[in-house]
């Protein structure tokens, strides 16, 4: 008995072997993955366990994030020389190469036809030759509860010179409800205004914002010299971006009915998409109209509100040259509470909160000058 020595509890000894994931409840696990929400991440956890398999399946909130587009033009000289109309003729097969290549490893992990963890690593490790067979409606199908989904592409479609700002948000239900566009022929730091010093008030800003320029006048050289036309560019791509986008999209919200918020933009903040629970819905409920053989939503005939400044300094010192801010909805859809053609107060909070700062502070600003009104047959 002498030579008996007690027994000491050693935790660590006694939880050698256990799962501790095990020990937490679906729920928890749920909450974890719906953190983790992009859909690259979600695939290597699917593959750890038959349990991570099917959790991953009833996340309801998933990000993707698209690493690169493959082009359907072999010659690269071809494609660097013809971006722009490139990227708006084939926007669609652009969009789902490069959303896919990324992905498609989550699309074999999740088809019914992987009978084990071991094939669905195998699946992960895919080459991109498979890439051109699969499609973000095929990689998504598996998720049966998605509730807000975040797609990002890795740039915009719209090539524009260094310097130039070019951003546009637009909201789609069936087809356009809405679209806001804010450019400037160039973007720079006033050096009248020292980052040291104190922020401006913001209401003095806007309230001074007409002098020196007429309170938003065009003068006779924005007809003369390209800014016009320019800007005409500038809206109708944006547009054709946003519909082909939207176009893109339809497969996606027809699949899962659980959507109540769909988001997608890319990664350089030129554009974003979005869609509401409303939107959603109707979209389900009416057929997308084609705009002709291409691949992208025929827009209705719109009508638009025109604010523009020559020269356009924020209170944080930014200053916008030939600053220019585009409302458009459908033209008969057009609040009959606008007076004297210009946006009614409903509509002028929507066009100030489109844009993150100091953007927002420039539609703002905008929006106090002279208003011009436009408008666009369908296309």
């Amino acid at each position: 008995m002498d030579g008996l020595r007690p027994h000491h509890w050693d935790p660590v000894e006694e939880d050698e072997g256990i799962d501790h994931f095990d020990r937490l409840p679906d729920s928890v696990l749920l909450v974890i993955f719906n953190l983790v929400g992009d859909v690259k991440a979600l695939g290597r956890c699917s593959v750890v366990s038959r349990r991570f398999y099917a959790l991953v399946r009833l996340v309801d909130e998933v990000v993707v994030r698209v690493d690169c587009v493959i082009s359907d033009d072999p010659s690269p000289s071809t494609a660097a020389s013809d971006k722009p109309r490139g990227v708006f003729s084939h926007l669609a097969r652009i969009v789902l190469g490069g959303l896919v290549k990324p992905l498609v490893a989550l699309g074999q992990i999740l088809s019914p036809s992987s009978s084990s963890s071991a094939a669905a690593a195998a699946a992960f490790t895919a080459t991109s030759s498979d890439v051109s067979h699969h499609s973000p409606t095929e990689v998504l199908k598996n998720f049966k509860v998605i509730r807000r989904l975040r797609i990002a592409l890795p740039d915009g479609e719209l090539g524009v010179d260094d310097g130039v700002l070019l951003k546009w948000r637009a909201d789609f239900g069936s087809t356009l409800d809405s679209c806001v566009i804010l450019s400037a022929s160039s973007v720079a730091f006033s050096s009248s205004i020292s980052r040291d010093s104190p922020s401006p008030n913001p209401s003095l800003s806007f309230e001074d914002a007409c002098v020196g320029d007429d309170c938003g006048s065009m003068p006779d050289s924005f007809y003369t010299d390209g800014s016009l036309k320019r800007r005409v560019v500038w809206t109708i791509s944006s547009l054709i971006a946003a519909s082909a986008r939207h176009y893109l999209l339809h497969p996606i919200v027809a699949d899962h009915e659980t959507l109540e918020s769909l988001h997608l933009t890319d990664a350089d903040g030129q554009g974003v998409l979005t869609m509401d629970r409303r939107q959603l819905q109707e979209l389900r409920g009416k057929p997308v109209m084609a705009s002709g053989c291409s691949q992208r939503t025929l827009l209705p005939a719109l009508s638009m509100r025109l604010w523009y400044a020559q020269q356009l300094e924020l209170p944080d010192g930014t200053l916008l040259k030939g600053a220019t801010l585009l409302a458009i909805k459908p033209s008969e859809e057009w609040m009959t509470g606008a007076v004297g053609g210009s946006a009614g107060p409903s509509d002028g909070c929507r066009v100030s909160d489109a844009f993150e700062e100091p953007y927002r502070t420039a539609a703002k600003m905008l929006m106090n000058r002279r208003t011009y009104c436009l408008e666009m047959n369908s296309f």
